[in-house]
């Protein structure tokens, strides 16, 4: 769903100030601030956020902004979340070198070729155009390839909309997606079950260690929700498993379509 209609605070056409950013983080000065939250308080203008030059951690979802500018002065942000708001590209982006996770969710991003400024960001892991769950996309994300055109044209990504595509669990998700296949209608699970094995490693559920830095809390929760992901999809893969069984097996062969 794209953001539509007028959003609270749009008609003020309300503006980020050093006032704002001063009582929002409780710094003195601009350049001192980390970590700014300036979710849904109807910004349609970025202001003097570009003066935030230590700036790490950013939230702006749920405003009202179109355009990013002042955005390309933030060389030290790592975390950016624009969420639902009415962009129409992220060029400002290119200039933020060390950005590692994105999520541009709910905007007005219509072609994968809008994500071509994100090419250059050698450290950005983690996008999200799309979430399921908060009911936001983008135009681009209604395109069968457009999974795969992400893909291609940000080939260091490690995690897209929620789904690891590269390293440590990324076999997890594409085994869920081979499985969902197989037992959609009119597809053939073959002549009989495979026999049941180990998806991960032992303790592959055990928590990471926990590494000390000024984004310790946003990084966290990504890992919470991943991991509550993963559980949620081990246990839908294993009620798929039983169904798969029990329709190859002598009493389950006028079953002919399942939902996973």
């Amino acid at each position: 769903m794209e953001p539509q209609g007028e959003k609270p605070g749009e008609a003020d056409g309300v503006c980020i100030t050093p006032q704002l950013l001063k009582s929002r983080s409780g710094e003195f000065a601009l350049e001192s601030i980390l970590l700014l939250k300036l979710r849904g308080l109807g910004l349609v203008d970025l202001g003097c956020l570009g003066e935030c030059l230590g700036l790490e951690w950013l939230d702006l979802s749920s405003n009202a902004l179109t355009q990013l500018g002042p955005l390309a002065a933030l060389r030290q942000l790592v975390v950016l979340n624009v969420a639902n708001n009415r962009l129409t590209g992220l060029e400002p982006l290119a200039a933020c070198e060390n950005l590692q996770s994105l999520n541009a969710a709910g905007n007005l991003l219509a072609t994968p070729d809008q994500l071509q400024c994100l090419a250059g960001l050698r450290g950005l892991e983690y996008l999200r155009l799309r979430d399921p769950l908060a009911r936001l996309s983008n135009p681009l994300c209604t395109s069968p390839s457009y999974w795969a055109a992400v893909r291609e044209l940000l080939p260091g990504l490690k995690v897209i909309d929620g789904e690891r595509v590269t390293g440590r669990g990324s076999e997890f998700y594409q085994l869920c997606r081979d499985l969902d296949s197989s037992l959609r209608p009119g597809s053939s699970l073959g002549p009989r079950a495979a026999e049941a094995q180990p998806w991960v490693e032992p303790g592959y559920w055990e928590s990471w260690p926990t590494r000390s830095n000024s984004i310790l809390e946003e990084a966290c929760r990504q890992f919470q929700d991943t991991l509550q992901e993963c559980h949620d999809l081990d246990r839908q893969a294993i009620d798929s498993l039983a169904k798969a069984e029990q329709a190859l097996s002598p009493a389950g062969t006028a079953s002919s379509s399942f939902v996973f």
